[in-house]
């Protein structure tokens, strides 16, 4: 008699739980993966994770269903295993999820690096993070920023954002503007590619990311990962450097899976010191010791750049901040509200009232929100609803602190006053050093 295979279900978010998928399910007579659920990024439930991409064992792609319908899906299609596979979460929101799927009756399971990290012929240096919006793209681009002026030839590797049609982005590369416009880009994955356009560099991105590798290793002789929140790489690091932000001090020891990239840190860099205080650094610096005694610490600044600060001081503005910093980031502001209070802002408007649709509802659901507008821009419906809800503010001026110009994307009629940010580390030759040993 024919062994039953094993049932799969892999929670998700449209990133992690594919390339598990991939790199884990696809080819394994073993399994049955007989759903994708999906969470925290809104209309990607309802699709299929397609047949080209799910492979030979599975003709008719699988099904990505909401969530919310987990416990139902346990018992009706016999699931013997939920796979965990998305990130930025409190360990106790994951224990949560592991007693409602136990008491479904199925195995609750958190895949390891060993099965899912895929090892490239180039050298990786690898930049994760313990929170969303701790500043690791702009590491990223300041790591690729030394290597090239070394004569590396280097590409960056995003993590996943597929929000769109996964077949066409089964492997997507970036470096023009007109590459975000090829692959109808969110206003989220413009957030991540836009800054490395501008920098003249190269990023890659999809979702089978071992296509992407063998891609990215024909042009690159060095490859520098570019995590996505606080999940774990995808490629195994021959170095591995993590991002801590001080003004969420604790959550490095909290979050999943941000406390595991703490413990397999080589390198732990402190960002946003310039705008930290100092016993939160200290005490940040200790929590690393107490995980991780052996990873070298490095304090670094994320100094604003803005465009027109005079436009700023006096007005009524509105502030708009990176999208998912603020939201499962769990962050109150952002670089837009601190360089409006920097250059004498005369009052920042309370976007709430005026916020329409999936606006608004993003303002329902994270109550910590009050006086910044988080850039969602997950749809296109979503992306009008951002630009209706900034025509509608009563501001003199819109002050964004998103790593975006807006313009491209959205109509906005009121002068527009954009922050930047980059990684600034005040010891000199400090990362030069880590990236001489490595």
């Amino acid at each position: 008699m024919e062994k039953r295979k094993d049932r799969i279900v892999i929670m998700g978010a449209a990133g992690r739980d594919f390339h598990n998928f991939n790199t884990v399910f696809r080819d394994d007579e073993r399994f049955e993966v007989v759903a994708f659920t999906a969470t925290q990024i809104p209309d990607i439930e309802g699709r299929r994770y397609p047949p080209s991409l799910a492979g030979k064992l599975y003709p008719e792609g699988i099904p990505i269903v909401h969530e919310d319908d987990l416990c139902k899906l346990i018992k009706r299609e016999k699931v013997d295993e939920v796979i965990f596979a998305y990130s930025d979460v409190q360990h106790e929101y994951v224990m949560h999820k592991a007693s409602l799927v136990n008491a479904a009756g199925a195995d609750f399971v958190l895949l390891g690096n060993n099965e899912t990290m895929i090892k490239s012929q180039k050298p990786v240096i690898s930049i994760c993070a313990t929170r969303t919006g701790t500043g690791k793209s702009q590491t990223t681009r300041k790591i690729c920023e030394i290597l090239l002026e070394k004569g590396e030839m280097v590409v960056s590797i995003r993590h996943p954002m597929p929000y769109g049609d996964l077949e066409k982005q089964t492997v997507q590369r970036f470096e023009d503007y007109q590459d975000l416009d090829k692959h109808d880009c969110t206003i989220e994955e413009r957030e991540e590619y836009e800054p490395y356009i501008n920098k003249g560099m190269v990023v890659y991105a999809g979702v089978d990311y071992g296509a992407i590798l063998m891609q990215a290793e024909k042009e690159a002789d060095m490859i520098v990962w570019d995590g996505g929140n606080n999940d774990t790489s995808f490629y195994r690091p021959d170095l591995q450097i993590v991002v801590l932000d001080p003004h969420r001090v604790g959550h490095e020891l909290r979050y999943h899976p941000g406390e595991t990239n703490l413990w397999m840190a080589d390198v732990c860099i402190i960002n946003k010191c310039d705008s930290a205080d100092e016993e939160d650094i200290v005490k940040l610096e200790k929590n690393i010791r107490s995980v991780n005694s052996d990873a070298e610490i490095i304090r670094a600044n994320s100094p604003l750049t803005v465009t027109d600060p005079e436009a700023i001081k006096g007005k009524r503005i509105l502030v708009v901040e990176d999208g998912p910093t603020l939201t499962h980031g769990g962050m109150a502001f952002g670089a837009g509200k601190l360089a409006a209070e920097k250059y004498g802002a005369k009052e920042i408007v309370d976007p709430r009232e005026i916020a329409v649709g999936s606006i608004k509802e993003t303002f329902e659901k994270f109550g910590h929100l009050t006086d910044v507008l988080p850039a969602m821009g997950y749809g296109k419906k979503q992306i009008k609803d951002l630009e209706e809800t900034i025509k509608r503010s009563d501001c003199d001026v819109v002050v964004s602190g998103t790593p975006i110009d807006l313009n491209r994307v959205i109509n906005i009629e009121k002068p527009l006053v954009h922050v930047t940010y980059e990684l600034e580390v005040p010891e000199e030759g400090r990362l030069e050093e880590v990236l001489k040993h490595f």
